[in-house]
């Protein structure tokens, strides 16, 4: 099924998939975890990506972010395909151009908030601009806890300092791995509350799997992946109508 997230060919896009296809293994082993995917991602969406355990949803996350490599098709991050570019090319494009939220925050232990939000440009080199950091620490709450490091940090204030670091470079698009799935329910909400705000106010791009319907209710558009193939997609989701359609599923 090719996923029609858009009508409008004109809109802008913030990365895609052509038939893209993912096999883990060879001979009789080979596990074909994507088969045959293509979807539009638009700019300026929050786009959750669903499915029962194995579906293929974080490969295809994987696969779309340049952190896996693709057996078959083509992923496109803007108009680069980044299933040409050599590893080098591919670094460098993820670094300037590609967020990510991990469940497991990936903090540095000895840095401070401040220092782990700055990494990123501080690796590329570049001058921070301090307006938008300032603009997306006041988005995460964090203003008063921005010398601490991250033993000294909540579970849920660690995996906002992780969204901020994500937007810090203002990426063309973020990818969020179950960014709740270590987090209570109020850490959870303010975490949602976080990327949604980043979408419709800074005109952010999020992908993001997950499992939690409640999670999925807080996007513009729900993928729903089985195996390896999108089989069905919903457009203003609720926690109730994701949890009827992956029931569906056997997700």
């Amino acid at each position: 099924m090719t996923s029609s997230l858009i009508d409008n060919q004109h809109t802008r896009l913030a990365a895609r998939a052509v038939d893209l296809v993912k096999v883990f293994g060879h001979g009789d082993t080979a596990v074909r975890a994507l088969d045959g995917v293509s979807v539009d991602l638009p700019a300026g969406q929050f786009t959750a990506i669903m499915g029962p355990s194995g579906s293929g949803k974080s490969t295809l996350m994987h696969c779309l972010a340049g952190l896996d490599q693709i057996t078959g098709g083509q992923v496109f991050i803007g108009d680069t395909d980044i299933s040409k570019l050599h590893e080098k090319q591919l670094t460098l494009l993820r670094r300037d151009k590609v967020g990510f939220i991990f469940q497991a925050y990936n903090l540095l232990p000895t840095l401070t908030a401040a220092e782990n939000i700055e990494l990123p440009i501080a690796i590329a080199g570049r001058k921070p601009d301090r307006k938008w950091l300032d603009t997306v620490i006041d988005a995460v709450g964090l203003r008063q806890r921005l010398g601490h490091k991250p033993a000294e940090l909540s579970g849920g204030q660690q995996q906002r300092v992780a969204g901020a670091r994500a937007l810090a470079s203002r990426p063309a698009i973020v990818f969020a791995d179950e960014p709740t799935g270590n987090l209570d329910s109020h850490s959870s909400a303010e975490m949602l509350g976080f990327m949604r705000r980043s979408v419709d106010e800074f005109g952010q791009t999020i992908v993001m799997v997950t499992h939690d319907p409640n999670a999925a209710a807080y996007s513009d558009m729900v993928l729903f992946l089985s195996d390896g193939r999108i089989v069905d997609e919903m457009a203003n989701p609720t926690a109730e109508k994701v949890l009827d359609l992956m029931k569906r599923l056997g997700g």
